[in-house]
């Protein structure tokens, strides 16, 4: 299984040449563990306004301004104060300089920008980015991130404590360098949020990249195992692809945008196998040959989708097929010569049991017909011994009558 899919998803592996570094561990399309999808909660982390408790006059007023400028002689220090994001103590964030207001916040679907430092849990340096951009949940960056910047306010700068789970997990991050299992502290500033672009008003060249971008963002997803996230990429790919337009496009552009489409399909189908979503794989790998017939990766999907329905003629048909069209392929020729072999064991066993459950006909049939012979046999014999009698019997009175005619013709 991890064979062919490194092999036959070399192409895709090339197009996502940055996500392949990022996971280091395996190729496009093969292993990992499901992934929990966490909804955020919208926690008013703001301290109630300070009231003014009052005071008398005279005495009071003095003793009250001799206290304020006391407490005014002390200033107070910074609040730190952590929220909570998800109430397991998991994640965590804590304003460092307030924003705009909370009527400032970016909405989940806008693009945002923002500064970013990330360190490990024990203060080391991983990386700086300036003006880091991505879609606010579209998981294009780290969980962490996609559930905190929700919650931060235009120009405010935050620290964010986060779990390995938010972050790079268990399998950590070859590019950037982050052990397995790393807690991460990260410093945010949001910058500026926008809409995101029309996509009908969007020419078919940032189309293609934007969709591009977004499955390659999916094919990390799928090589980290998170393969919920990689369904999620993958359909915000597609969706892109298949989106009309209002701007002229021409037919190699066309061509350019169907031939992404397929392979977010391609890729989709193989995130539903790992899922054992296996009616959904099997309705991407039919919309994948729908646009291209002879697609190899979907004909070879299709088949391993149908084997583990129990479909084995049709799977065998649909690899036989990949294989005429790809004869030099030593993966689909194993994958078939497995099948072929499953399937004819299975048969073997059917027939067995049909004969248990019929009694064994062919036995029968066969003690019948011995049966009906040696009865036959002995009805022949039967018959003959009965013949003899009756022969010997009619010859005895025959010279009996002789004998009487002679001995009454002696008397005369």
């Amino acid at each position: 299984m991890t064979e062919i899919e490194e092999s036959m998803d070399s192409s895709d592996s090339h197009d996502s040449a940055t996500s392949g570094k990022k996971s280091g561990r395996t190729s496009l399309l093969d292993s990992g563990e499901d992934f929990e999808v966490l909804n955020e909660e919208d926690i008013d982390d703001e301290p109630p306004p300070l009231e003014d408790a009052g005071g008398g006059k005279g005495k009071n007023t003095d003793e009250s301004e001799r206290t304020n400028a006391d407490t005014d002689s002390d200033p107070p220090g910074p609040v730190e104060e952590w929220l909570d994001v998800l109430g397991n103590d998991q994640l965590k964030k804590k304003v460092l300089e307030e924003g705009k207001g909370r009527d400032s916040r970016p909405q989940k679907g806008q693009n945002v920008k923002i500064n970013l430092k990330t360190c490990l849990s024990d203060g080391t340096l991983v990386e700086e980015q300036s003006d880091l951009s991505f879609t606010l949940g579209d998981g294009d960056v780290i969980q962490a991130l996609d559930l905190t910047v929700m919650l931060m306010e235009m120009g405010e700068k935050a620290l964010v404590q986060a779990n390995a789970k938010y972050a790079y997990g268990e399998r950590g991050s070859l590019e950037p360098e982050v052990p397995p299992n790393e807690e991460l502290s990260l410093e945010v500033e949001l910058l500026e949020a926008s809409d995101a672009p029309d996509l009908e008003l969007l020419p078919p060249a940032e189309k293609t990249a934007l969709a591009i971008h977004k499955r390659e963002r999916g094919n990390v997803h799928y090589q980290r195992g998170d393969y919920a996230f990689a369904v999620n990429s993958y359909s915000i790919a597609l969706t892109i692809t298949e989106s009309s337009s209002k701007v002229d496009i021409t037919p190699e552009e066309e061509s350019e945008l169907m031939d992404v489409r397929v392979k977010c399909l391609n890729n989709m189908a193989a995130s539903q196998l790992k899922l054992d979503h296996y009616d959904a794989a099997l309705k991407s790998c039919v919309s994948a040959l729908e646009h291209q017939p002879d697609n190899i990766k979907a004909l070879f999907r299709m088949g391993k989708v149908l084997a583990l329905q129990g479909e084995y003629a049709e799977a065998i048909q649909t690899l036989r097929k990949a294989l005429k069209l790809e004869p030099s392929n030593k993966t689909i020729h194993a994958e078939l010569s497995k099948l072929v072999k499953k399937n004819s064991e299975q048969r073997g066993a059917e027939q067995a049991l049909y004969k248990k459950m019929l009694g064994n006909p062919a036995s029968s049939s066969s003690s019948s017909s011995s049966s009906s012979s040696s009865s036959q046999k002995h009805r022949a014999k039967s018959s003959w011994g009965l013949s003899w009698k009756w022969l010997f019997g009619a010859t005895a009175v025959a010279l009996g009558g002789v004998a009487l005619s002679v001995v009454i013709a002696a008397r005369n």
